[in-house]
């Protein structure tokens, strides 16, 4: 009996140090876990904060950024265009007062010249310059040519490269529109009974 009791006093150290090596990787796992699950938490619990205090930064910027524009002014541009000049007249979008205003004659020297499509775009340039300094954005275009009982009812050659100079100076263009005058049985037109014979 003493024999057996010591052989087992002697196999209990053994198999105690035999339960606690079996120990401890499952206490060095449960260790890592425990550090894993604190790592992944501190920079979950990190990013909240800066979130929080750039948040009455970031909520003043939007309130800077949403103040509302001045929208810009609109204007009326009335471009009379025949064969022999090109008057452009632009005032506010009442037609009430005049912001500007040239013509082909005002540009070249020549009296043959002033219908010419440069005197027309020279012109166009000089009136979208002084729109833009008054803080008008856009214009609406009315295009007139002589019409009438006795005059051509297409305007001349200036009313195309005026526009195309409008554009491209940086104004807006609205809606283009012909505004010539049409006769409706009204006087009689010159020429007689058979025309103008050539």
């Amino acid at each position: 009996m003493a024999e057996k009791k010591s052989k087992k006093q002697a196999e209990e150290p053994k198999a105690k140090a035999l339960e606690a090596k079996a120990e401890e990787p499952k206490a060095q796992a449960a260790d890592e876990k425990k550090e894993e699950v604190k790592v992944t938490s501190e920079p979950q619990a990190e990013k909240p904060q800066p979130e929080a205090a750039e948040s009455p930064e970031k909520a003043a910027k939007p309130e800077e950024k949403a103040k509302p524009k001045k929208p810009g002014l609109w204007g009326v541009m009335h471009l009379y265009s025949s064969k022999n000049d090109s008057i452009l007249h632009a005032t506010d979008i009442t037609g009430a007062e005049t912001l500007a205003i040239k013509s082909g004659g005002m540009i070249v020297k020549s009296a043959r010249e002033e219908g010419s499509p440069y005197a027309a775009m020279q012109a166009a340039i000089q009136v979208a310059e002084a729109l833009k300094e008054k803080g008008y954005m856009g214009v609406h275009i009315r295009v007139r040519a002589p019409g009438g009982h006795n005059g051509p009812r297409y305007p001349g050659k200036g009313a195309q490269a005026a526009i195309r100079a409008i554009s491209r100076s940086g104004i807006k263009i609205g809606r283009i529109e012909d505004v010539t005058p049409i006769p409706h049985d009204g006087c009689r037109p010159k020429g007689g009974k058979r025309g103008r014979r050539v």
